[in-house]
């Protein structure tokens, strides 16, 4: 169990959430909500300890599970010890033991002390260690060959997967995870969501995957009107008591306005006369009657339209015998694209699904050789052909996509410069949906978040008005609004869209057909569905039987 009592926190001058308190029982498991700059990771900081709140006190369980945002900070160490680590006073006693093991000669006192360290070793199961984080390390898809691999040779998507299971491992009464399904595939997001279900301690996450939530947890402690209000139920459940309570207060306030209104009348019209009894009633009737103020809601939703400028013609793209691959730091080359051959036609929205590292991107990247308008330098392939249809304009989003907006401009200069055409007050509406509200339009590119950077990518498809989108994992730092947004955006879209993405509820609603990467480097192969995600899962049930 964690309790807080009366916590208050401002980041400047902007309060953040005042006199919080709230209980987040065992057995239950929260999911921590609010828009981007809430404080939701600023909560999370005070819930592990590493900041102190400004006011109030938080009491934690001894053992807390906690996922490390940075990457970089276990890169001399073997990928198995970086999870054993997740068990603090068990890695405290193996280094100690291994220390005095390390003397050529041991006191008495040592082989007392190593009575003691066995003693702790024996009961945080510290002999099974290595064992239980390999499995740990297999559930997120780390293959054994990796284990004993230092942190530094690994990609950027394994060292998330592996910090992960150093937050899980050693039976923490409580986990802490922030963001955990950011760069984690599908089928590691379903493995993760099976681990918490069945997880007896406290489990408190942020996250921006709706799927997720809904799924995880039984409660939602959401930040909103300078709060913490929990609620029951997933993010839906939440979502729908929290407009019904808001939808509520204000219909009794505007009731209460209108009976004041009535007997401020009353009071205006009698107050000079004989019945000054009868006003002073009421002017304590209008005391009473006071409206409560309703603190402002700090969530802001963006409004994504994806139009086109012209339809394309019938046949988008069509490629055939595609093949792409990569040389290994080792000399070796990996095979990536093998031989995939398709066409794609006007409106199809094809979702690229699969494993990390199974070559979503290096696909997507293939594909728009030649593409229309596409000024990338890294798009390419080896052999085959990628022809795109009559008419196609391309509006794309790289995955790197800080790395797609130019530095030393102001965003809005930026944005201008793809449509010289539009007028400021255009710029300057466009980039107004996308929540950049007065001055933040001058902010300089170099100083945008991955967030703003994300946003203003959007801003720049929308001014463009392509008929095809090629999205690649485009929700990676969009809120949970924005999320849903750009959900709403691509199922309305009369173009054709490809999207690479591990969010479920934009694979389940937004997706007509289906490119699923799977096999490993031998047995490599791509599926090609022409329906939506719920057919093609029902098409491998039967074919499992």
């Amino acid at each position: 169990m964690i309790s807080v009592s009366n916590v208050t926190m401002r980041y400047g001058s902007k309060l953040l959430f005042e006199d919080v308190s709230v209980t987040f029982t065992t057995g239950r498991r929260y999911g921590l909500t609010g828009p981007n700059g809430a404080g939701k990771s600023t909560f999370m900081k005070c819930l592990t300890g590493e900041i102190d709140p400004q006011k109030g006190t938080v009491v934690r369980p001894k053992k807390l599970g906690v996922l490390k945002q940075d990457q970089y900070e276990f890169d001399a160490y073997r990928v198995v010890d970086t999870v054993i680590m997740g068990n603090k006073g068990l890695w405290a006693a193996l280094e100690e033991r291994e220390i005095i093991y390390a003397k050529p000669e041991m006191t008495d006192e040592d082989g007392s002390r190593l009575g003691e360290l066995e003693g702790i070793v024996g009961d945080e199961d510290g002999y099974e260690a290595e064992s239980n984080a390999a499995v740990l390390l297999q559930g997120l898809d780390i293959p054994d060959e990796l284990h004993e691999r230092k942190m530094s040779e690994l990609q950027g998507g394994q060292k998330v997967r592996v910090l992960l299971a150093q937050a899980l491992f050693g039976n923490p009464q409580a986990l802490l995870l922030d963001e955990p399904t950011n760069y984690l595939d599908l089928e590691s997001i379903h493995w993760l969501q099976d681990f918490l279900t069945r997880y007896n301690g406290t489990v408190i996450t942020i996250s921006h995957d709706r799927h997720f939530l809904n799924n995880v947890c039984t409660h939602i402690a959401d930040i909103d009107y300078e709060t913490i209000i929990t609620y029951n139920g997933g993010y839906d459940d939440m979502v729908l008591q929290k407009t019904s309570i808001r939808t509520r207060i204000e219909s009794q306030n505007e009731q209460r306005e209108k009976k004041i209104a009535q007997l401020n009348d009353f009071i205006a019209r009698f107050s000079a006369g004989t019945r000054s009894s009868q006003v002073n009633s009421r002017k304590k009737e209008v005391e009473r009657l006071a409206t409560s103020e309703l603190a402002r809601s700090n969530i802001a939703r963006p409004f994504i339209s994806f139009k086109m400028e012209r339809p394309s013609g019938k046949n988008v793209l069509e490629f055939e015998q595609v093949n792409k691959s990569y040389e290994q730091k080792d000399g070796k080359t990996e095979h990536v694209i093998n031989n995939f051959t398709a066409s794609v036609t006007r409106g199809d929205k094809v979702i690229l699904m699969g494993r990390n590292g199974q070559g979503k991107t290096t696909l997507l990247k293939a594909l728009l050789t030649n593409g229309p308008g596409i000024e990338e330098t890294d798009v390419s392939i080896d052999s085959g052909t990628v022809k795109w249809g009559h008419e196609v304009s391309v509006g794309y989003f790289a995955q790197d996509h800080k790395g797609s907006i130019q530095l030393g401009m102001t965003a809005s200069d930026w944005l201008h410069q793809f449509d010289p055409q539009a007028t400021k007050e255009d710029i300057r509406g466009i980039l107004g949906q996308m929540l950049f509200k007065g001055e933040e339009g001058l902010k300089k590119t170099d100083a945008l978040s991955g967030g703003e950077a994300a946003r203003l990518l959007f801003c720049k498809i929308m001014l463009q008005k392509p008929n095809v989108l090629v999205l690649d994992e485009p929700t990676n730092h969009l809120d949970l609004e924005a999320i849903n947004a750009l959900n709403q955006a691509i199922q309305k879209y009369e173009g054709t869209v490809f999207l690479v993405t591990h969010d479920q509820d934009l694979i389940e609603e937004a997706g007509t057909r289906i490119w699923h990467f799977e096999g490993g480097p031998t047995d490599f192969h791509i599926t090609d569905h022409k329906g939506p995600y719920e057919e093609y899962q029902q098409q491998l049930a039967i074919a499992a039987k």
